[in-house]
């Protein structure tokens, strides 16, 4: 999952209006799912999470929607910001550190569903992968499970600005990347808090560092600079992407040279200013303006 610049197969996605204008758009509609099934697990570590996303694609295949990657810590800032939710665990599974938040759709019939979702998970318990679970026994408790994972950025602004970081790693070093760079960063900055959450399935992970006790919101942003670089520096070290989903704009057109094919950008530039010699769209987005609008000093 990469959205650092423009995709050269499908050249307007994740462009950011840097290459055209959008007049239309056709969207097209799937059939709702037979049946809905959300489970919230609790796990040891990221690698039990990498090996239970194995688990569920070979058991689910097409069907598993959902596989929503949590820091157990999030979780907790939840429930402490927004009290009338709460885990639903009890004792040492609530304190574990990770959490998955699975969903299947089936397109057969609920039965169908439980049956899948029953033989997958009780082997992922049976054999340790899996810590404690929480299946969903109606669409309400589906909502309220969902409702937590989605309140994550909410309790994170409550507690203060963070330096939020949108990236991609290869699912089969996840771990390693979250292990070492958790390490680095407290080596570097110690105290500061670690919000880990995101989109497992397709490696996209939303790495956020927040102050803590130890630091004040003005001082951990006054070091934020240094903090993307070793964030962005660990990311490309483990071949992944500095942006997954949120593309780059302007807060990361000046870091793309440092981790892009140089190949790749100029190839970018070239497409830039085939299509917009006079840099009109969206300008200062994703390029830098000293290749992009070469074109532009000779506009009329």
């Amino acid at each position: 999952k990469d959205n650092t610049g423009y995709s050269l197969r499908d050249l307007f996605i994740g462009s950011e209006g840097t290459l055209g204008i959008i007049t239309a758009a056709t969207l097209k509609l799937f059939p709702l799912p037979a049946a809905q099934s959300t489970a919230l697990l609790a796990l040891a570590s990221v690698d039990d999470a990498v090996r239970l996303l194995g688990q569920a694609r070979q058991g689910f295949g097409a069907a598993l929607t959902g596989f929503e990657l949590m820091a157990g810590s999030c979780l907790r800032d939840v429930t402490r910001c927004f009290p009338q939710q709460s885990l639903p665990f009890d004792g040492e599974s609530a304190e574990l550190p990770w959490f998955v938040l699975l969903e299947l759709s089936d397109s057969e019939s609920a039965e169908h569903a439980q049956q899948r979702f029953e033989t997958v998970l009780g082997q992922a318990i049976e054999d340790g992968t899996v810590a404690d679970a929480v299946i969903a026994s109606s669409a309400a408790q589906s909502k309220a499970l969902w409702h937590l994972r989605e309140s994550i950025p909410m309790a994170e602004k409550e507690m203060g600005k963070a330096i939020k970081h949108d990236i991609s790693i290869p699912v089969s070093r996840m771990a390693e990347f979250v292990t070492d760079t958790n390490a680095a960063l407290q080596q570097a900055f110690p105290g500061v808090r670690h919000v880990i959450f995101g989109h497992l399935g397709d490696g996209n992970l939303h790495y956020n560092v927040a102050r803590g006790d130890q630091w004040s919101q003005d001082d951990l942003l006054a070091r934020q600079d240094e903090i993307y670089a070793l964030v962005h520096d660990a990311v490309h070290a483990v071949e992944g992407s500095i942006s997954a989903e949120h593309g780059v704009g302007q807060l990361k057109r000046d870091a793309l040279p440092r981790y892009q094919d140089p190949v790749g950008l100029e190839l970018m530039h070239a497409v830039k200013r085939a299509l917009d010699p006079h840099g009109i769209l969206n300008p200062g987005k994703v390029l830098t303006a000293m290749q992009s609008t070469v074109a532009s000093k000779s506009r009329p």
